[in-house]
């Protein structure tokens, strides 16, 4: 049984205004929507707890007769995305290297520990010989710039721990070219820098 969350209301409100359930869900509702839009511009593969953000309001709003149900739902969700948003420490990496790890991972979820801890230092790796000299001002608009980016991502990833099939290593080629190219502006600047 769900124990009343909801703040109760003081013996006299406004004629005519919302339950203050309905005020607490909705000011809830935006401050997770905020943080969630920031992660998710941060790490990509974070798009599934926009996902089930989304279902969760989705349920709300076809059933707000519930709003007491739907506020303890979405203040465990709250704690779920506070664990995702600290994991970055428990990983050991920088917000940015947990971002390429998830990447690097995402094919290939059942790695040991001694390989998770091999991608996280290729992951590390990548990423500063990317920042120390690859990314520079305007390496976008660069044909050279951008295949010097590539040649690099290809030889660093070549690292990955041998559970990595060759087709698995051409497609992480790609997708961490493609995610090189739309977080990092040049100049080892990232979206990082633009959502902090």
């Amino acid at each position: 049984m769900l124990h009343s969350t909801c703040t109760k209301l003081p013996p006299k409100t406004l004629p005519n205004s919302p339950p203050l359930c309905y005020i607490e869900f909705e000011k809830l509702r935006g401050a997770v929507e905020s943080k969630l839009k920031r992660m998710v511009q941060l790490n990509k593969s974070r798009t599934n707890y926009y996902e089930r953000f989304q279902r969760l309001i989705d349920a709300y709003n076809a059933d707000s007769e519930n709003v007491e149900l739907y506020l303890h739902e979405l203040m465990a969700f709250t704690r779920n995305l506070n664990q995702e948003d600290q994991r970055h420490i428990s990983e050991q990496l920088s917000e940015e290297e947990l971002a390429m790890f998830d990447l690097l991972t995402q094919p290939n979820k059942a790695l040991s520990e001694q390989e998770k801890d091999e991608v996280k230092k290729v992951a590390r790796s990548l990423l500063e010989t990317l920042k120390r000299g690859k990314l520079v001002l305007d390496w976008r608009k660069k044909q050279q710039a951008k295949a010097d980016v590539q040649v690099t991502i290809d030889q660093m990833l070549d690292s990955l721990p041998p559970s990595y099939t060759q087709e698995v290593y051409l497609q992480l080629c790609t997708d961490v070219f493609q995610h090189v190219y739309e977080s990092y502006f040049g100049q080892g600047k990232s979206v990082d820098v633009l959502a902090s």
